[in-house]
């Protein structure tokens, strides 16, 4: 029992040291030996239980993976309307992101292998089907398709994502991405125009900008 918590404790600091490695570097930029110093154990130690850096990158890929249906789980099954479940996840995604390395890694290392899965498959099937309830009961305004709102979702998810990459790359002092996210929820659920939609272009001639975004009196 002792000898199998101690090996439980390994494998975590293992996939802690892998998860800083690749988020930060990259799978090509990450090696094993890298990981293994910042485990604080030799490279034997390491593929004692992990014998490749592709079986390593499963592994983080993985333990992402099942933090990420932690969080789905946990606000898909608060009672809320659909529409706000959808806000909540996609701010509970932001929030894990910038906490947890493993979820950071995952994200990138799913970008960096055609082979492995993209971390949105994790989500985005409970997303869509929110979004046909959400329809269905009349959350949505008219004419708006729950497709469209579920790539509207996507891009609002990877721009939190690459806003993060360069808030932890820069000045931790910038704001959080779930709070701009947050933001522009609120811009999202409200609209931005004051005249009630874009202004279709005139064909008889050139639109200008203010035309098109419905800007003109």
């Amino acid at each position: 029992m002792v000898k199998q918590e101690r090996a439980a404790r390994t494998r975590a600091t293992v996939l802690h040291a892998a998860a800083v490695a690749f988020a930060g570097r990259g799978y090509d930029g990450t090696s094993l030996s890298q990981v293994s110093r910042a485990a604080g154990m030799s490279v034997g130690a390491l593929t004692f239980h992990f014998a490749t850096k592709a079986e390593l990158a499963d592994a983080v890929l993985e333990e992402g993976w099942a933090m990420t249906r932690a969080v789905l789980d946990r606000i898909t099954a608060e009672p809320a309307p659909a529409l706000s479940t959808v806000v909540e996840l996609t701010l509970g995604l932001a929030r894990l992101m910038e906490e947890e390395a493993t979820v950071r890694s995952a994200i990138r290392l799913a970008r960096e292998r055609p082979s492995a899965p993209a971390w949105s498959n994790s989500w985005l099937p409970a997303v869509r089907k929110l979004l046909e309830e959400a329809h269905r009961s009349g959350q949505l305004s008219d004419g708006t398709l729950p497709a469209d709102v579920a790539t509207l979702v996507e891009y609002l998810t990877s721009g939190a994502e690459a806003h993060l990459r360069d808030r932890l790359d820069g000045d931790p002092a910038h704001e959080s991405a779930a709070a701009r996210l947050e933001r522009v929820w609120r811009l999202v659920l409200a609209g931005v125009s004051a005249h009630g939609g874009p202004t279709p272009p005139d064909t008889a001639s050139p639109p200008d900008t203010a035309s098109r975004l419905g800007a003109s009196a």
